[in-house]
C-alpha cells in the first residue's frame, strides 16, 4: 500500500529529474506507476502539480510551492536515516560512563583505550561518582553505563561482573613490628585505621563484615581516594584498608606492607551496570562487549 510519504518521494524525484521516466529510473519504479502517484497526489491536494512540455515535465505555480516545503522534509527524514545508519555502525554518537576515581585508574582506562581505538568518532563523556551516586545516574538516564563496587542493591539495574578484588590492611615502616604475626579482626579494630569515606561502598563493604563478626571499626583518619590511603599509610600516620589489585607497586616496591589477619574478608567484585528497563545504544553494547572480553 502506497503512503502519502511514498507519494511525496516521488513527487520530490520527479521535480528533481524534470522528467517522469527519468524519475522512474530513478526509484527503480516503472513510468506508469509514477504517472500514477503523481495523480493520486493531485486529486488528494485538489491541485495540478506539473505540466507537461516536450522534454519532460516543469511544476505549477502550486507545485513550486509544496516542492519549497515537501524537500525540506524527505531531505530531513533522508539525513535521520542517514545518522541512524551510522549510529547502528558506531560512525557518530556518544557514551556516558559513570565511574569512581579508583575503578578509572586501575581499572577503566584499558577498555576506554581499546573501545576509543575501535570507535574514534564516539564521543565519550566520563563523569567520576561514588558507586551508589551512579546507581542514581542510571535510574535517571545520565549516564549509560556504570562502573561498580558490588556488591550493590539496585533491582532496577542488570549486573554484570568482570573481577574479583581482595580489601586487606597496609602498613608502613613504623608498624612493621606488628604483622611478624597474623591479627584477629578485634586486634586490627584497636589500630590507628585510615579508611575511605563513609559514602563509600568499598567501605560501607568492610564495615558490614567487621560488624557481622560483632567488631566495629572506627577510622582516626577518613579520606577520599584509595591512593590517598597509600601515601598515608606509607608515611606511617595508620593502617589502611585498600584493594589488594590496586596496591601491587607499593607492596612489590617494599613501600608498604600487608598486614596478614587470621580470617581474610571475603572478596568482592568490580563489574558494570545499565538499567533493565530501556533499549541501549550501540554504543553500550559495544562497551559491554568489551568489558566483558567477548
Amino acid at each position: 500500500m502506497i503512503t502519502k510519504l511514498d507519494l511525496y518521494k516521488v513527487f520530490c524525484e520527479v521535480c528533481k529529474c524534470g522528467s517522469f521516466s527519468k524519475a522512474a529510473k530513478s526509484l527503480y519504479m516503472t513510468q506508469p506507476a509514477v504517472s500514477q502517484s503523481i495523480m493520486q497526489l493531485e486529486t488528494d491536494l485538489g491541485t495540478r502539480l506539473f505540466t507537461r512540455i516536450p522534454k519532460g515535465v516543469i511544476l505549477t505555480n502550486e507545485g513550486e510551492i509544496l516542492f519549497e516545503h515537501v524537500s525540506s522534509a524527505i531531505n530531513l527524514i533522508n539525513l535521520g536515516e542517514k545518522k541512524l545508519l551510522e549510529s547502528k555502525n558506531l560512525m557518530i554518537g556518544d557514551l556516558k560512563i559513570g565511574v569512581g576515581d579508583t575503578n578509572s585508574r586501575y581499572f577503566l582506562l584499558p577498555y576506554l583505550e581499546e573501545f576509543h581505538n575501535k570507535y574514534p568518532n564516539i564521543k565519550l563523556e566520563i563523569v567520576n561518582r561514588t558507586t551508589l551516586e551512579i546507581c542514581d545516574m542510571l535510574k535517571s538516564g545520565e549516564v549509560d553505563i556504570g562502573i561498580c563496587n558490588f556488591p550493590i542493591k539496585a533491582p532496577y539495574l542488570e549486573k554484570r561482573t568482570c573481577i574479583d578484588i581482595q580489601d586487606i590492611f597496609v602498613c608502613g615502616e613504623k608498624f612493621k613490628e606488628i604483622i611478624s604475626e597474623p591479627l584477629s579482626f578485634e586486634e586490627i579494630a584497636k589500630l590507628p585505621l585510615i579508611l575511605l569515606e563513609p559514602k563509600s561502598n568499598s567501605r560501607n563493604y568492610v564495615e558490614k563484615y567487621m560488624l557481622s563478626k560483632n567488631i566495629k571499626i572506627t577510622p582516626e583518619i577518613e579520606l577520599g581516594a584509595h591512593d590517598l590511603l597509600l601515601e598515608f599509610a606509607k608515611i606511617n600516620l595508620g593502617i589502611s584498608c585498600v584493594v589488594k589489585e590496586f596496591s601491587q607497586k607499593y607492596l612489590e616496591d617494599g613501600t608498604l606492607y600487608e598486614v596478614k589477619t587470621v580470617e581474610k574478608i571475603p572478596k568482592r567484585n568490580i563489574g558494570f551496570c545499565f538499567l533493565k528497563s530501556v533499549s541501549r545504544s550501540p554504543a553500550s553494547k559495544k562497551f559491554s562487549e568489551i568489558l566483558e572480553g567477548k
